[in-house]
């Protein structure tokens, strides 16, 4: 006989969002095992209800109480499940901490994800967004997954291809919104490992801790020395990081922007586009350091929007949709935010 399914009813979930907005959710299940996720898919009126599946809290913008059921991912563990000719493999539950995954895999002395350390939220949650930071995305350490099917109740292992990454998005985003959660994430760790610091800022940075040829270890220790200075810590100023994405515009877009903005801030890509610094757009526009209501910009980053103390949802995307509307008024640029508005 299954256990019985452990709802909890008007849960509050401040504490479960970075920002510290306050919002509750009808329906809140701390999710342990597969097992609470199958029970879930088998019951059909829990099947019905309206659902959000919730890790580390540090991608979403709760506008009001959740009229559903909240599934939390509370899983845990991380070990080296494999190899390949080229890599090491490396599976964590998808309730584990991202970065303390990145500390893990440090401290076994397995490089390759020391550019996304202190990245915040979970493993779960980091092939959603295809994360990434000072050169590396997740898609570039990505083996595969396992996902259940909340429709069918069926676990489904997914590769690379299947997951269709690209630039802060995935298949999880459209196809699968709302169909997939995510169990267990494995990366492939590269066993000739070289360091790649060809990100400007992340290349100063070592340049001035006089380091001409780092350690895995030593590039993280740059990559949270920059994000502490840049970023707000979440238990100090509610923030979901980085709230919009660099847009991606095309050669002649972008040669028309820096002929009316020469200082204009960009950077070429692969395919030959150009992604467009979202932060400079918006400080450009004096939006650095102000605030509408209890939501504002933060001081040192005017790509973070911040909690200056009792902001709901819906003072945070009114300051968002005035910045977005002053960017595209000046730029002719739509801003897109990263976190998932609920």
């Amino acid at each position: 006989m299954s256990s019985p399914i452990l709802l909890q009813s008007n849960v509050a979930l401040r504490a479960h969002n970075t920002f510290g907005i306050d919002a509750a959710a009808a329906s809140y299940l701390r999710v342990l095992h597969v097992d609470d996720l199958r029970a879930v898919a088998a019951d059909h009126q829990l099947a019905a209800m309206p659902r959000l599946v919730l890790g580390g809290g540090s991608n979403i913008v709760l506008t009001g109480d959740f009229p559903g059921l909240v599934l939390h991912m509370c899983t845990s563990g991380v070990e080296v499940t494999g190899e390949t000719q080229d890599a090491v493999l490396v599976t964590a539950a998808a309730g584990e901490n991202w970065h303390r995954l990145v500390d893990w895999t440090l401290q076994h002395g397995l490089g390759g994800l020391e550019n996304l350390s202190l990245i915040p939220g979970s493993v779960g949650a980091s092939p959603i967004q295809n994360i990434g930071a000072y050169g590396i995305e997740l898609k570039d350490r990505f083996h595969s997954l396992r996902m259940i099917d909340m429709q069918s109740g069926a676990i489904r292992s997914l590769n690379r291809d299947e997951c269709g990454f690209s630039y802060r998005d995935s298949i999880f985003k459209h196809t699968l919104r709302d169909r997939a959660v995510i169990l267990d994430v494995t990366l492939a760790l590269p066993r000739r490992w070289q360091a790649c610091i060809a990100y400007a800022e992340l290349a100063n940075e070592l340049r001035a801790r006089g380091v001409a040829a780092p350690t895995a270890r030593q590039v993280a220790h740059a990559v949270i020395a920059i994000r502490q200075r840049k970023l707000p810590d979440p238990a100090t100023i509610g923030n979901a990081g980085s709230f919009f994405k660099n847009p991606v515009v095309g050669a002649s877009r972008r040669d028309e922007l820096v002929a009316r903005h020469p200082a204009l801030v960009s950077y070429l890509q692969a395919d030959g586009s150009y992604k467009l610094a979202a932060g400079w757009l918006i400080d450009q526009c004096g939006w650095k350091g102000r605030s509408l209501g209890a939501a504002g910009v933060y001081e040192k980053q005017a790509l973070v929007l911040v909690n200056r103390g009792g902001a709901t949802g819906a003072e945070v995307m009114h300051l968002a949709n005035a910045i977005r509307a002053d960017v595209a008024q000046r730029f002719g640029v739509d801003l897109e935010p990263e976190p998932v508005v609920v």
